[in-house]
């Protein structure tokens, strides 16, 4: 009997907004993107999971860090959606510090799955994002999600600029992502599934070393 795709075990474990309450890790993957990106429906789609992560039409309506486990201590995790301008500067520069602090000194995250709008990559707080996490050296796969919006030419451009821009980054990968054709679904699970499976095989610490709380 063929085991079933870690990403499919998915469930909810837990929502914090300190952290210090972050759970104990051995892995653990962020999905990262601008409010309205389509990162709610690209976890439900790559999980199989119609209404695992809450989709809203509001932007910036997710304001926690979402945990789903997957295996025994090893979570998908949804970070809070950025750049809806209607947020107040009190909550933005909350929610800066609490992405910039996990994305830079989180040990047990092995890698971040960042969903932009195919329409509209790179914009300055997409690169924000990689500006704090691509210094750890651990790997980034990009989504240019809603990809059924554009024509194939425009998608074969489009792919091609963002690669070009963001040649220089080893650790980054990028592909065509739609939650509503299904574009890349496939190939988004198995990068995500290989990141966890390399993670979970050669990861012996202990709790006291890897995944506690980041200190406050």
């Amino acid at each position: 009997m063929t085991a079933k795709p870690v990403l499919n075990r998915a469930q909810f474990h837990t929502s914090v907004a300190q952290l210090r309450d972050l759970p104990y890790s051995r892995a653990e993957i962020a999905f990262a993107g601008r409010s309205n990106a389509g990162k709610s429906s690209a976890i439900n789609l790559l999980t199989r999971k119609n209404r695992l992560a809450f989709t809203s039409k509001t932007p910036g309506r997710t304001q926690l860090i979402n945990f789903f486990e997957l295996d025994a201590d090893a979570y998908l995790v949804d970070l809070p959606g950025y750049g809806y301008a209607k947020v107040p500067p009190a909550v933005k520069a909350k929610w800066e510090s609490l992405l910039s602090r996990y994305l830079q000194e989180r040990e047990a995250l092995v890698g971040m799955v960042l969903i932009m709008d195919a329409r509209h990559p790179l914009t300055p707080l997409d690169r924000q994002m990689l500006d704090w996490f691509t210094p750890t050296g651990k790997p980034v796969h990009i989504l240019l999600s809603k990809a059924d919006k554009l024509s194939n030419s425009e998608k074969a451009l489009t792919l091609r600029k963002v690669q070009q821009e963001l040649a220089e980054l080893d650790s980054v990968s990028v592909q065509l992502f739609s939650s509503l054709s299904r574009q890349g679904a496939e190939e988004a699970a198995a990068q995500i599934e290989g990141w966890l499976a390399q993670a979970l095989q050669g990861n012996p610490q202990t709790t006291e070393e890897v995944g506690g709380p980041v200190p406050q």
